[in-house]
């Protein structure tokens, strides 16, 4: 685990004697560039949930249909997802703090433009400007962590203290965003974003040091764009086929677009010499399970936040403050169990805790299913917990079995590859979520009734979970690592480590 967070060595005389751009930078504590690094993760963890509770109010001031809604949490999401692992390799050529300025400039100016859209398609354009920024802060600031700690202890404490942050962010952003909501509106979840992200412009300018890979991976432009292409196409094509009409020329033209797109990116990684993924990383079981298990897992994530924000508003009449409060046991759980899973997933593989992560899921949508609009609170609230336990679960274990399953050396792009299957995985989840229930309540259809056939999906995809858990960990699945090791393991690797330690924040 800690190969993949070893810092390189300095690339440049800069690095070393602190100099960046002609002037003389004072050496920093690595505790206070930890502390700015984590003011970026704070901002893009609440951004997330805090959008979630104020779905409805959203719905309401700028008359947005369902599937604009879908396109308010997915446009952030896509963009993220296609531009995370370029990131890395940016920060790595042309330095990590100017990226990581940056990505905090982009994000709080996409943060104020969305704080005053005045119409759904501007906020939804917008919400992708944040995703750019985004892209460019949490990989490149786990980079700049990993090489502010030289000790391997402290910057194993460093990237603990990151992990729980992380939770942080998730458990105040309900509570935080529906306060907000409720008192001042919705844009307020938006302005919040702003000062934070001008302390944290200001401080990296002051306190963290320039760095660079000694030698960056080279960029794949083409990749990059196939697989914008095609995720955006497949996206859209699922979102807006209940509001044009499945049979439609538009719908059809979208989905083969998004066939070509992800044929062609196969065709074109196997014929550059440094893919953007290399193709060859899936004939490894557990890293295809792990894969598969990142999108599967964060798919029911994005389903059950965005589902479960529109029911307790809409059909429980709860304010969206109070709405924030009930997800805080999903929280708790997820804060508590995640680091219980990554000693398990350390020690034993990945198998416990997918195999409790997947039953997580399952028991809290089977209890779903059998949803009314006056379920009681207490029924309710053993759903999140138990989906929190789900969540915390699997989610180190995914990283685990992601670089687990590849060569040592390739254990960077492995947990990068990782990382953005958990990022494609909540944009589809958001997706099918909302079409499902938009279809079903275009044909008349109760909101709660709509939703009971994604809950019954999100138990299925809890019980692949669980047979995932297995597959990983079989003699068959080791042997498929060794075959990798043997064609992909002695190759010289140029992974940037900011795309080896994304994982330590998904």
């Amino acid at each position: 685990m800690s190969s993949t967070l070893k810092p390189e060595p300095a690339a440049s005389s800069s690095r070393a004697n602190g100099r960046t751009g002609g002037s003389t930078l004072r050496q920093s504590h690595p505790n206070v560039i930890l502390a700015i690094c984590c003011m970026s993760l704070l901002l893009v963890g609440m951004d997330v949930t805090i959008v979630n509770v104020a779905l409805p109010a959203i719905e309401h001031d700028l008359h947005a249909r369902i599937s604009q809604l879908q396109w308010i949490l997915d446009a952030y999401t896509l963009v993220v997802a296609t531009l995370l692992m370029m990131a890395g390799a940016v920060s790595d050529r042309y330095g990590r703090r100017l990226v990581f300025q940056v990505g905090i400039t982009v994000f709080t100016l996409g943060s104020l433009l969305c704080s005053i859209a005045p119409s759904i398609g501007a906020l939804i354009g917008f919400r992708a400007l944040q995703g750019l920024g985004a892209s460019m802060l949490n990989p490149v600031a786990l980079s700049i962590i990993a090489n502010a700690f030289k000790d391997p202890r402290g910057r194993g404490r460093a990237i603990g203290i990151w992990g729980a942050v992380a939770g942080l962010s998730f458990a105040i952003g309900p509570v935080l965003g529906g306060a907000l909501t409720q008192t001042v509106g919705w844009r307020a979840n938006f302005w919040i974003n702003i000062p934070i992200g001008i302390l944290a412009f200001v401080l990296a300018a002051r306190f963290v040091p320039e760095s660079k890979a000694a030698r960056a991976r080279p960029f794949d432009p083409l990749g990059q764009l196939l697989v914008f292409v095609g995720l955006a196409a497949l996206t859209s094509a699922v979102i807006e086929g209940p509001h044009l009409g499945w049979p439609s020329h538009s719908i059809w033209l979208l989905f083969t677009l998004a066939i070509l797109a992800f044929v062609s990116f196969a065709i074109h990684e196997t014929r550059i010499k440094q893919p953007l993924v290399d193709l060859r990383f899936f004939r490894s079981v557990p890293f295809t399970g792990a894969v598969l298990t990142g999108m599967v897992a964060f798919a029911s994530f994005a389903a059950f936040l965005f589902l479960n924000a529109l029911y307790l508003q809409h059909q429980r009449g709860l304010t969206p403050f109070r709405t924030g409060l009930y997800t805080l046991p999903l929280a708790a759980m997820l804060t508590l169990t995640a680091p219980l899973s990554g000693r398990l997933a350390g020690s034993r593989g990945p198998r416990i805790s997918l195999i409790l992560g997947g039953a997580g899921f399952t028991i809290s949508t089977l209890i779903l299913t059998q949803l009314t609009d006056t379920t009681p609170v207490w029924w309710l609230l053993c759903s999140y917990l138990s989906f929190g336990v789900g969540l915390g679960m699997v989610n180190p274990a995914i990283t685990n079995a992601a670089v687990t399953g590849m060569p040592l050396e390739q254990a960077g792009v492995a947990a990068a590859i990782a990382s953005t299957s958990r990022q494609v995985g909540a944009a589809l989840g958001v997706a099918i979520a909302g079409t499902v229930v938009g279809q079903s309540r275009a044909h008349g259809a109760d909101f709660t009734l709509a939703t009971h056939p994604i809950w019954w999906c999100i138990a299925l995809c809890g019980v692949m979970v669980v047979w995932l858990g297995f597959a990983v960990q079989t003699q068959w699945a080791r042997q498929t690592v060794e075959s990798v090791r043997r064609v992909v393991g002695g190759e010289e690797t140029t992974q940037p480590p900011s795309q080896g330690i994304t994982r330590a924040i998904r």
